[in-house]
């Protein structure tokens, strides 16, 4: 037993040093299509909208990863300081720790679904499942405007749409708007991460209901440009190399269809399977 338990902690152990080099580890910032460009990690994605009045910076990542971002937005010849809105895919630490600092560095505004703002505001502690994990709270950041479900957040003559997509957290948000001609969906997350309960879920009881919404809404967005809050979820890993070589690979509306199918699946699959326990 006592074997069992070393060998259980050394795998975790190593699984998530793998993870957290994928989150830091420096991938070429690169323009997207217009005016979107990516200035995340290999694992965590970080997007820069630029306009004439400044820029909108969406997900700042782990306050670890702000001195990794700041130097993609630079290296593709922008300013850091030039950062006037601050958004987030959704209130888990590997897309918001970051936020403080960067507001701290910026003055950005910060902008944040309804639903996320507590467990923006208190560091994570209140979020359904995390909370209690010291290892994935962070450094609270003040939220400057409350977003809800179709608000839009307008810069310079660009405008992102906020649309809820609920499960993941309970404000998971998925942006939308327009780079380059193309509709661009960026989708915030709709995983159903390990140890979920999605029955019987005193602390989120509507979880399953929520993520309902999600693909219903997902299903309904007019996607040409597929991105996400990790690059995972679009193979960004595999499109880069692609990039001016032809046509835009990020431009993949069947790529969209099938992982938003495939996601709805696998969920459907875990709340049969926790529905007959």
């Amino acid at each position: 037993m006592l074997f069992r338990y070393l060998l259980t902690a050394l795998l975790f152990a190593a699984s998530a040093t793998a993870q957290e080099g994928d989150w830091l580890k420096p991938f070429p910032p690169h323009q997207v299509a217009g005016n979107l460009y990516y200035v995340g990690s290999e694992g965590l994605a970080s997007y820069l909208v630029h306009t004439p009045e400044g820029n909108i910076l969406i997900n700042s990542s782990l306050e670890s990863s702000v001195p990794l971002i700041r130097a993609s937005i630079e290296k593709l010849g922008f300013r850091f300081q030039d950062t006037k809105i601050l958004l987030i895919s959704h209130s888990h630490w590997d897309h918001c720790a970051g936020s403080a600092r960067v507001k701290e560095l910026t003055g950005a505004k910060y902008m944040v679904m309804d639903a996320d703002v507590k467990e923006v505001e208190d560091g994570g502690r209140s979020d359904f499942y995390y909370g209690h994990k010291p290892d994935e709270v962070y450094k609270p950041a003040k939220v400057d405007r409350v977003l809800h479900d179709g608000d839009q957040v307008s810069l310079g003559g660009v405008v992102l749409v906020a649309h809820l997509t609920p499960g993941h957290t309970k404000g998971c948000t998925t942006w939308t708007m327009k780079a380059g001609g193309y509709n661009v969906v960026i989708v915030g997350s709709p995983n159903v991460n390990t140890g979920y309960k999605l029955v019987n879920n005193a602390a989120y009881p509507q979880i399953a209901q929520d993520y309902e919404r999600t693909f219903r809404v997902l299903k309904s967005l007019n996607c040409e440009i597929f991105l996400g809050a990790h690059g995972a979820y679009y193979d960004l890993e595999h499109k880069y190399p692609r990039l001016g070589k032809g046509a835009n690979p990020f431009i993949d509306p069947e790529g969209y269809r099938r992982y938003v199918d495939e996601r709805d699946q696998a969920f459907r699959a875990e709340l049969a399977r926790q529905q007959h326990k």
